[in-house]
């Protein structure tokens, strides 16, 4: 990644418009790539106006527990630095946030500036006491000696200069294969032409299976990768396929029945006997397609599927316009439309970078792993941030939230990392081996009973500052091998505890317990953790059990 003053202009393309400064554009983007918001979130989490008493930007950090505000700054020259004098101007801003008092003052003397805005709509004088303001200067350019002097003696301000962005940066596209050239024969059938615009061209043909098989890019599924899913593998749909396909009377017969495949291409020539394609994909048909590779023994002549290509961009918005609606007639899942979602490739990526090969982080159904690593399920990481991080396993039997209302709640949060993802993972591999250690059967393999689990260790490990850490930043847990496996040894432990005191509260309800009701009951759930982490609080002070903390020093000692 490329800061520099012209680098950087092309970064925040997305942000430069009319009427908005380009620093305001600069911590858009910094909020959107780094500090891992929503772009609509960013946006409103800026207010670089005229007026806004040097606040650049504000967001309430809930799992840090802080309000950071922002400053921004993006300088043309390389040579630059950021000194004292502009840091000792913005720890005065964060003065304006110390109390109430000040907070109230700062609203009087806004006005309608923006910053009064943006402080009424996050109700910060009513959180004020409760949290703690953080400011965060981010700048395109690094720190002078005297200006990190300063910060020496500052630690309410975090700095993010140049070195930091350049080396942090996590990129939020994935590498597509390009596929290169196809030619298909269309000299014994009918082409259908349909022109758009003088850019946009549309040739519908049934086209010889024999031939789309060849397609580069079916066995590592590259082909596929605009499309919003892979191949689901041998589904209901699919097996009907399978068997059209094998059935040799059905072939001359199956543009009847089958939707066909739709291509998008950059390029497009129709000649009196064939058709070229170059630099395509395939954004609709994996299903079909695949099962026809896989079955290309069966195929024959007469089998011809009716292909939709479309000359468009594959990089412009209408192409994945094309992509959504082709798809939206079949079945979709909310799931499938955030397979390109930059948060979620970012987080493929930094997966990949900081845990591949050991792990892989599926944002796409029937994406193809491509090692051996252990799949971590985007779709499950959402429910164990419900569990864990949002604290409402109650709500967890609504899978379809995840990707739908809940989405930017759960994903679109600074702190939602590789390492978080990875702890969760762990953490629910954990409470799943050991759930089975309860006494009732039928709720240890009721789905709700796991994620219920999983908010109790929270509800104890936030009676410990050690263990708060974990929750605020499990990053310096999850860094080597060595912490993963000491993690899961303190884990197990504290999941031991829980389901020997869930035990004796499960005993006392009766056989005819509703626990179905109860683990989609709030205010019963709630109670159940209350009971339990006090109850494992209390045996830590009476020194019946040790700490987290102290677990994890055994753990050291344990494992190394």
């Amino acid at each position: 990644m490329n800061v520099d003053y012209t680098a950087l202009l092309k970064e925040i393309d997305y942000y430069l418009v009319d009427g908005r400064k380009e620093s305001a554009a600069f911590l858009m983007w910094y909020l959107e790539k780094y500090y891992r918001l929503d772009n609509q979130e960013a946006i409103d989490s800026v207010c670089d106006n005229n007026g806004d008493k040097g606040v650049d930007g504000i967001y309430i950090n809930e799992a840090l527990g802080t309000i950071d505000v922002f400053q921004s700054k993006i300088a043309q020259s390389v040579n630059k630095t950021i000194g004292d004098t502009t840091l000792k101007e913005f720890y005065g801003t964060l003065c304006q946030f110390e109390t109430k008092d000040k907070i109230q003052n700062l609203l009087n003397s806004a006005g309608k500036a923006e910053v009064a805005s943006l402080i009424k709509r996050l109700d910060i004088l009513e959180k004020i006491d409760a949290y703690k303001v953080r400011g965060i200067f981010v700048a395109n350019i690094d720190l002078s000696s005297d200006g990190e002097d300063y910060l020496g003696i500052r630690e309410e301000i975090e700095f993010i200069g140049k070195s930091i962005l350049e080396d942090q940066y996590i990129s939020d596209s994935k590498e597509i294969k390009v596929q290169s050239e196809a030619i298909f024969d269309i000299s014994a059938t009918e082409t259908t032409s349909y022109f758009v615009d003088s850019e946009t061209e549309t040739y519908i043909a049934p086209i010889k299976a024999l031939e789309l098989v060849k397609l580069e890019g079916i066995d590592d599924q590259s082909i596929f990768d605009y499309n919003v899913r892979g191949s689901l593998g041998n589904t209901k749909i699919n097996k009907g396929i399978v068997k059209s396909i094998r059935d040799k009377s059905l072939h001359k017969k199956f543009p009847l029945f089958h939707n066909g495949i739709t291509i998008v291409s950059d390029e497009v020539e129709k000649e009196d006997d064939k058709l070229t394609l170059k630099k395509f994909y395939v954004v609709n048909g994996c299903q079909s397609l695949t099962s026809l590779y896989r079955n290309e023994k069966y195929l024959s002549d007469n089998l011809r599927i009716l292909t939709k290509v479309i000359k468009v961009p594959i990089d412009s918005p209408l192409c994945s316009q094309i992509t959504e609606y082709s798809n939206s007639q079949n079945g979709v899942k909310p799931r499938d439309f955030k397979s390109y979602n930059q948060i979620q490739v970012r987080l493929q990526n930094e997966i990949n970078d900081k845990f591949g090969p050991d792990y892989f982080y599926e944002i796409k159904r029937g994406e193809m792993n491509p090692g051996n690593g252990e799949v971590i399920s985007n779709e499950l990481s959402g429910i164990f941030l419900m569990s864990f991080d949002l604290q409402e396993p109650w709500n967890t039997h609504r899978k379809y939230q995840v990707f739908e209302d809940a989405y930017n709640k759960l994903f679109a949060r600074p702190e939602v990392t590789a390492d978080r993802i990875l702890f969760l993972h762990i953490l629910n591999n954990l409470i799943t081996d050991k759930i089975g250690s309860l006494n009732n059967q039928l709720i240890a393999r009721y789905a709700l009973t796991r994620y219920a689990i999983m908010f109790m260790v929270r509800g104890i490990l936030e009676k410990d500052e050690f263990g708060n850490q974990l929750i605020q930043n499990p990053s310096g847990f999850v860094q080597s091998t060595e912490k993963i496996e000491q993690l899961k040894f303190v884990l197990s432990i504290v999941i031991n505890d829980i389901i020997i005191d869930l035990n004796a509260e499960l005993n006392d309800l009766g056989e005819d317990f509703d626990y179905k009701s109860n683990l989609r009951n709030d205010v019963w759930v709630k109670e159940l953790n209350r009971s339990i982490s006090t109850n494992y609080q209390k045996q830590v002070d009476r020194n019946r059990i040790p700490s987290f903390k102290e677990e994890w020093e055994k753990a050291v000692a344990h494992i190394v």
